[in-house]
C-alpha cells in the first residue's frame, strides 16, 4: 500500500487527490443538504437527533468552522472548499483515538454507507486493530434491512467485508468490484447494536464508519469516528454537539485508491502500523 510518510506528504496528497482544497462536491449540493437538515429531513440527519436548532446560516457557520467551505451566505455556486490543515488535524486526534483503542484492546464496529468508495480505508483499520488484540466486531451477518428510499421501501442484507459492515440489495449477488450499496441510512448501525446487545455479547468501545453509522452510533450513546463530506453537515452538527468524536472532513466520493494513503497514515500515526 502506498503511503504517507509526513505531514507534508499529507498535505499533498490530499489536495492532488481533491480530498481538500477544492473538491467535486458542489456548493448548491451542500447548500441543499444543510437546508433538509434544518428542516429535520431524515435523509440529512443521518440518524442524529439534533439538540439545538440549526439554521441554515447556522449551518453555513459551523461547516465553515469545521471544514473550511466559504462561510459567505452570498456564495452559492461553484466548489465547495475543505482546508487540508482542519483535515489533517482531525485525521490526526483520528489516529490517537483509534490507538488508544488498541492499547486498551477494545472491541470495535467499523461500518460504511459508501462501501464503493471508502471500504480501502476501512479495511487496513480493521486489520491493524484485531492483529492489535481489538475484537472487531460482526454481529447481525445476513440480516435482512428494510430501507426507505427514494424509489420506495427496498430489502437489503448486512453483510461483513474485510471485517467492515457494510449493506447490499437483497437477491443480488455482490461482486468485488461493487460490494455494497450506497446508503445514508442509520439503520445498519442499529440492527448490528441491537443484535450485539441481543446476544449477549460485548458491545463496541468505537464505532469507526461514516454516515448513518457515525451519527447513528453517536446518537445511541456509542463513541463514534469517522470522515465526511461537506454535504453531510449531521456529522458536523454531531461532533459540535459532544455525540460523534471525530469528524474528518474530505472528500467521501473520489477514486478508492485515494483512501488507501490515508488509512497508512492514520496507522503510522496511532503506531498501528503493520
Amino acid at each position: 500500500m502506498r503511503g504517507v510518510s509526513s505531514v507534508d506528504a499529507l498535505r499533498a496528497h490530499l489536495l492532488e487527490a481533491r480530498l481538500a482544497g477544492p473538491i467535486a462536491t458542489t456548493r448548491e449540493k451542500s447548500l441543499g443538504r444543510y437546508r433538509l437538515f434544518a428542516a429535520g429531513d431524515p435523509r440529512a440527519l443521518l440518524g442524529l437527533e439534533p439538540e439545538e436548532a440549526w439554521t441554515v446560516p447556522r449551518l453555513v457557520g459551523l461547516m465553515a468552522r469545521s471544514c473550511g467551505v466559504s462561510p459567505d451566505p452570498g456564495c452559492v455556486s461553484g466548489p465547495d472548499t475543505v482546508d487540508p490543515e482542519r483535515t489533517i488535524a482531525a485525521l490526526d486526534a483520528f489516529a490517537e483515538r483509534l490507538g488508544r483503542a488498541a492499547r486498551h484492546r477494545s472491541p470495535v464496529l467499523l461500518g460504511t454507507g459508501h462501501p464503493h468508495r471508502l471500504l480501502g480505508f476501512y479495511a487496513p483499520l480493521a486489520r491493524a486493530l484485531s492483529a492489535a488484540g481489538c475484537l472487531v466486531l460482526t454481529p447481525a451477518q445476513g440480516r435482512r434491512i428494510d430501507i426507505t428510499t427514494g424509489f420506495g421501501v427496498r430489502p437489503y442484507r448486512l453483510r461483513y467485508v474485510r471485517g467492515v459492515a457494510l449493506i447490499h440489495e437483497a437477491g443480488v449477488r455482490p461482486v468485488p468490484d461493487a460490494p455494497g450499496a450506497h446508503s445514508h441510512s442509520p439503520l445498519p448501525v442499529r440492527t448490528v447494536l441491537d443484535a450485539a446487545a441481543a446476544a449477549g455479547g460485548p458491545l463496541p468501545e468505537l464505532v469507526i464508519g461514516d454516515h448513518g453509522w457515525v451519527c447513528g452510533a453517536g446518537q445511541l450513546g456509542f463513541e463514534a469516528i469517522g470522515p465526511a463530506d461537506t454535504d453531510d453537515p449531521a456529522v458536523f452538527v454531531g461532533e459540535a454537539e459532544g455525540k460523534v468524536r471525530v469528524a474528518v472532513p474530505m472528500d467521501d466520493s473520489a477514486l478508492p485508491d485515494h483512501y488507501r494513503p490515508i488509512a497508512r497514515y492514520v496507522l503510522n500515526r496511532s503506531r498501528l502500523s503493520h
